[in-house]
């Protein structure tokens, strides 16, 4: 470990560092993040090590929370029919689009609870219920009003992210320092232009924290609407599996799922750095 953070500290120093305490900096900060992926690796991998090993010697029932060598060849054979590239492929376009359109149409309605704070003040309490009711109770209503078709799973991921996203990002909105506001009032400014310039910016990691709140609920949704009414996607595996008592399926199911939405979590992240770097 000192040998790699001695050869760190000279790479950096014939780079970019300014001072030998600059380029030591850069070398312990690498090592950490280096040090901190390899024991999430390593957990990962001692997770999946165990499992396999408890399900080898009987201390767990494999046929109720199946193995890991059982999930990958699951995996081969859903590709191997072509079945597994729809459904997740299904799965994916329904979340982004309950995602995006969530986190649109509740930043814009939040928008506009902040432009008429006697809207606000009318509509909050109910808001607050709505939150707090439970989403799977629309479901059949969803089924009734929209049919058995995607649109009943892209309705449910949106009633599921749409009131936290109004809520989160208004709350945001409200917490912009008031003194800015009245400093650009008192230069004559526009309630558009108070919005565009002093409360949208210093409401974007607001803004930003709902998007990655949005990605679980998102496939929460998703996956809530495809238990009800789905004919593919991960849900309907997740679901026929456990019809038929085939946990290699639901497992299979379950763990694409984990790797779908931390790809999505990632994709977020670095749009959020982007736009962080952009601002900055």
């Amino acid at each position: 470990m000192l040998l790699l953070k001695k050869l760190l500290r000279r790479y950096y120093l014939s780079k970019q560092a300014q001072t030998e305490e600059h380029a030591d900096y850069l070398a312990k900060v690498l090592l950490t993040r280096a040090t901190i992926t390899l024991i999430q690796i390593a957990l990962l991998v001692g997770f999946f090590t165990l499992w396999e090993f408890a399900a080898e010697h009987k201390i767990v029932d494999a046929f109720l929370v199946s193995r890991p060598t059982r999930v990958w060849q699951t995996v081969l054979s859903l590709h191997a029919n072509g079945s597994l590239y729809l459904h997740v492929g299904v799965t994916s376009l329904e979340t982004v689009i309950g995602f995006i359109g969530g986190t649109v149409i509740g930043t814009l309605l939040a928008a506009v609870l902040w432009w008429w704070p006697n809207v606000s003040r009318t509509l909050d309490p109910y808001l607050v219920v709505l939150n707090s009711l439970p989403k799977i109770a629309l479901g059949p209503l969803f089924i009734v009003w929209l049919g058995t078709s995607p649109t009943t799973i892209v309705a449910m991921a949106l009633a599921i992210s749409l009131i936290t996203t109004i809520l989160v990002v208004h709350s945001g909105f409200q917490e912009v320092d008031p003194l800015k506001l009245k400093l650009v009032n008192s230069f004559g400014a526009t309630k558009w232009q108070a919005f565009k310039y002093i409360v949208l910016p210093g409401s974007l990691p607001t803004i930003l924290s709902a998007l990655k709140v949005n990605v679980g609920l998102s496939w929460v949704g998703v996956i809530v609407g495809e238990f009800l009414v789905s004919r593919a996607g991960l849900g309907y595996l997740a679901i026929y599996g456990g019809q038929v008592l085939n946990m290699h399926l639901v497992m299979t199911s379950v763990l694409l799922l984990a790797v779908a939405a931390a790809v999505m979590y990632q994709l977020v992240v670095l749009f959020e750095k982007k736009i962080v770097a952009h601002h900055q």
